[in-house]
């Protein structure tokens, strides 16, 4: 395995946005990408980002591609339990679910694989890989905070949607930025993002 190998996943949760940051992102860097969106995510994208002409019953490389760097990306059917990323034998690097509903992160914590998303997820748990949680919830719920832990303890990361202002943000690309490089950091991934706290 040559180039650094990175599962995405995207649900159906608001904030697409951070989706596409890091998948622009990581097409800039020697990173070969395995997406895979969830049914939902599919419906929520075209409200939040532009217009992607796309339908469900479409592929999902023609909303993708607009969007993405496709020659490093290879698309996955949420539905392909034969997809690659659902084998343990497959190498990757680690996977990061940007944005991860409740719902997904509860199934996951749980060990319940209802698509692809949450297959390739729970791969990475078991084969001690990492993996990023990128939680899009608000408030937290005691089920949910559970959860959160219990995915905490079994090897996984949540790093959830929060912001800084420190770098004195002026765009919501700025905004967005500063998750998606505490991503890059986790992921051991070097980037050009400017938005660490210094005093100097």
């Amino acid at each position: 395995m040559s180039a650094t190998r990175i599962v995405v996943g995207i649900t159906g949760a608001s904030g697409a946005i951070y989706a596409q940051r890091l998948i622009d992102i990581l097409s800039n860097l020697d990173v070969e990408i395995h997406l895979v969106l969830s049914r939902h995510a599919m419906k929520v994208i075209p409200h939040e980002l532009e217009p992607l002409s796309f339908k469900e019953d479409k592929q999902v490389d023609e909303a993708v591609l607009r969007y993405v760097h496709a020659n490093k990306i290879t698309v996955h059917n949420y539905q392909d339990f034969t997809a690659s990323i659902a084998s343990g034998s497959y190498p990757t690097d680690g996977m990061v679910i940007c944005p991860c509903t409740s719902g997904a992160l509860g199934r996951i914590a749980n060990g319940i694989s209802t698509n692809l998303l949450e297959r390739a997820a729970d791969v990475h748990l078991k084969e001690r890989r990492r993996i990023i949680a990128v939680l899009r919830e608000m408030p937290y719920s005691e089920i949910l905070i559970e959860n959160m832990l219990r995915f905490t303890r079994a090897g996984g990361m949540i790093i959830p949607a929060s912001p800084s202002f420190y770098h004195l943000p002026e765009t919501i690309k700025d905004v967005v930025d500063s998750v998606i490089a505490r991503i890059l950091d986790h992921l051991g991934l070097e980037s050009e993002l400017k938005v660490r706290w210094t005093i100097d």
